[in-house]
């Protein structure tokens, strides 16, 4: 993953999040509302991608809180996913949290990288 820029990551994570989030939408026969977060923030996040990758720092910070809250946010989907045992649910949302911890990763490894650069 060290050779991807986060810009990269995370508007992979936008377009799986848009993608899927769609995907649980209008396949369900009992389509919920909620089902649109993870679309929303997926287009946030892609909206923001021209601002990460110019290393805009304030959008950067948005990007990674927002991507920390889609994280949180996944984790109750999962959990009912898991108690219904459906398996399709389960898999669509691990591939969500999946490509949000990445981002994540990504995140925080080039803040570290920022921040080794200003030391020396």
């Amino acid at each position: 993953m060290n050779n991807y820029l986060p810009y990269q990551v995370s508007g992979f994570n936008a377009l799986i999040l848009i993608g899927i989030g769609a995907y649980g939408y209008f396949q369900s026969q009992t389509p919920s509302p909620t089902a649109f977060i993870p679309v929303v923030f997926g287009v946030l996040l892609l909206a923001m991608n021209s601002g990460i990758k110019s290393e805009n720092k304030i959008i950067a910070h948005i990007a990674v809180t927002a991507t920390l809250l889609i994280l949180i946010g996944l984790l109750m989907p999962l959990k009912s996913a898991l108690g219904k045992s459906d398996v399709g649910a389960i898999i669509r949302v691990s591939l969500m949290l999946l490509t949000t911890i990445l981002a994540l990763v990504s995140f925080i490894q080039s803040f570290i990288k920022a921040r080794k650069e200003r030391e020396s």
